[in-house]
């Protein structure tokens, strides 16, 4: 038998795999209530606000992939929020940027997470705002056991809070000190927050939905809207050296609502896999996966073998070269050429027994791409190495922030499934808005200041997120939800993880345990939009033999700790049987999953 962190949970009631114990077992309360998989993921998406502050927060964003047991398909919901009116490239520009910040006021996208969380329950849910939200509640108010990593971040940024964000400090650096790892700590303007949007749908009546809809109003045109109005008007800090005014208005919170939308899907070895729209990063997985069956190659699917990880390192690179040159909101987007079987070979062709330290974007349906001039050959970039973490922030001292997010998955015993991906509005984005107790998110930062790109800066458009949940199908039945924090390694760590349990046939948890690794030879989402040609991290758990190969490929093989690379996630069911599955990450000590 191999052996595995924690066994593969089997069960037929619920299932629910999260990045914090605390957001896994509250969602699992909500499923022996009697909700469901979505009120379950509400409850969920609202207690990692308070438990991973520094991974995800009210003012971030959560895109996620829904398939109900009425209507299977999977389906979109959107709440990436946009980049607000007031931004546009002449606005930085003006400012003698030719990158937006990493952090503060000026990096904000629309907040789109509470709104879409909120969607989510009135169209789908079955419990009432105040059911879903009392755990988060009882966190924000009485407190919670902090996760150390929340204190180490905040004295990573102590001497901006001190020095420059005071609302910020009032918040997380009580007593002077930031917190220590299970510390009660809490974040009662927070819990009086979502107080006030229970208060506001109860003033609505006893519907369920109409409750649900003031709540989402007092979010959008109330005193939500209010306060962080009047709060970006002032200046603050940000990664740039100088104190500058957001430009997130009550006016764009107004103009925000949440959305669905169809998924981009490939067929693949008797699946389908949805992820998010070109908007976002996600199509990059399907590019891969489709690259790596066009090698025509079984070898090339071992994720543990050095030509398997070569092929799919490359792969990878290939298709993140398209997500610079194409994916973006608004653009014209190729995206039918880009997952074409055709396209798949001409892309597999360029896979061979050397490791390509190049920017390769194709040209689909022959177009010629474009890349941002940072990015172009030639360019001139400082070398910026990241820590190749469990998925927690890498955060600088001016809270400029790298691989970061939350993840959830939940399926009930319905066949309801939902893999939801929150993140932005980390205490260390942006300064405390006092009232609310949360930040806005820095997600702009994903846009280029440079006229005519797929991912160019625009009043309306969705920055190009690297936050990419999964849903697999089977004939037509929702069988996967996965996901895992990790920004730019979030579909590389998952691609692994599919061909593991997919096509090795290993266990949800075996998949997860197995040794992981990603590349950096790519541009990088966040500020400061580096990449290092080459270079491949793996995890010290693989074999010698195996690392050897992979430095005769030509990889710059960066060794890491045997435990650090990703923070998978993942639920399963099986539509002939009815059993329901779960596995959770060890890497981190905190993510969890739990059913019966």
């Amino acid at each position: 038998m191999t052996f595995t962190t924690r066994p593969t949970l089997q069960g037929t009631f619920g299932m629910v795999s999260s990045t914090h114990w605390l957001a896994s077992q509250s969602a699992m309360g909500i499923l022996e209530r009697g909700g469901n998989a979505f009120d379950a993921a509400v409850t969920a998406g609202f207690v990692l606000h308070v438990v991973e502050p520094h991974l995800n927060g009210p003012g971030g964003e959560v895109p996620a992939i829904v398939a109900t047991a009425r209507d299977p398909r999977p389906k979109v919901l959107c709440g990436q929020g946009p980049a607000p009116a007031g931004a546009t490239i002449a606005h930085f520009r003006s400012l003698g940027m030719d990158l937006i910040p990493g952090a503060g006021p000026l990096a904000a996208a629309v907040p789109g997470a509470v709104d879409a969380w909120l969607l989510l329950l009135r169209e789908h849910g079955t419990l009432t705002l105040a059911e879903v939200l009392e755990p988060a509640i009882g966190y924000a108010g009485a407190g919670h056991p902090l996760v150390g990593r929340v204190g180490d971040t905040v004295a990573a940024v102590r001497s901006l809070f001190e020095e420059h964000w005071p609302t910020s400090a009032a918040l997380w650096l009580r007593g002077g000190r930031p917190p220590a790892a299970g510390e009660l700590v809490t974040n009662p303007a927070y819990a009086d927050t979502l107080r006030r949007l229970v208060e506001a749908g109860r003033a609505a009546g006893v519907d369920r939905e109409a409750q649900i809809e003031a709540a989402r109003r007092a979010w959008s045109t109330g005193f939500v809207a209010e306060a962080i109005d009047a709060f970006s008007r002032r200046p603050f800090q940000d990664s740039s050296g100088r104190p500058h005014a957001g430009l997130v208005t009550g006016d764009d919170l107004a103009a925000y609502s949440a959305s669905w939308e169809p998924p981009a899907t490939l067929d693949w070895h008797g699946y389908s896999v949805a992820k998010t729209g070109f908007w976002g990063q996600g199509p990059v997985l399907l590019e891969s996966l489709a690259t790596l069956d066009a090698l025509d190659d079984p070898g090339a699917y071992d994720p543990a073998a050095a030509a398997g990880v070569h092929a799919q390192v490359e792969a990878l690179k290939l298709a993140f070269a398209d997500r610079e040159a194409w994916y973006g909101d608004g653009a014209d987007v190729p995206a039918k050429a880009l997952l074409s079987p055709q396209y798949a070979r001409e892309r597999a062709a360029l896979i061979g027994d050397r490791a390509s330290a190049e920017l390769r974007p194709g040209r689909p349906d022959g177009a010629q791409p474009r890349l941002p001039a940072h990015v172009r050959p030639g360019a001139t970039r400082r070398a910026d190495p990241t820590d190749p973490t469990t998925g927690e922030p890498t955060v600088q001292a001016d809270g400029v922030t790298r691989g970061d997010t939350c993840h959830v998955d939940v399926v009930d015993r319905w066949g309801n499934m939902i893999s939801a991906t929150p993140s932005g509005g980390w205490l260390q984005s942006s300064p405390t808005i006092p009232e609310l107790g949360f930040p806005l998110g820095s997600r702009l930062q994903m846009f280029w200041l440079e006229e005519g790109l797929a991912s160019s800066l625009a009043p309306g458009r969705r920055p190009r997120t690297t936050l990419s949940p999964t849903m697999v199908h089977r004939d037509g039945e929702p069988v996967l939800a996965c996901g895992t924090p990790g920004g730019d390694q979030q579909d590389q760590w998952q691609l692994p993880f599919l061909l593991r349990h997919l096509v090795g046939g290993q266990s949800l948890q075996e998949a997860i345990d197995a040794p992981a690794w990603h590349t950096v030879s790519l541009p990088g989402s966040f500020y400061p939009r580096d990449m290092e040609p080459g270079v491949l991290v793996v995890e010290d758990r693989f074999d010698e033999g195996v690392l050897a190969a992979l430095r005769a490929y030509g990889h710059e093989v960066r060794v890491t700790d045997g435990w650090s690379l990703g923070r998978l996630c993942a639920v399963t069911r099986d539509p002939a049987t009815g059993v329901l599955a779960a596995g959770a990450n060890p890497r981190g000590m905190q993510g969890y999953a739990c059913g019966r």
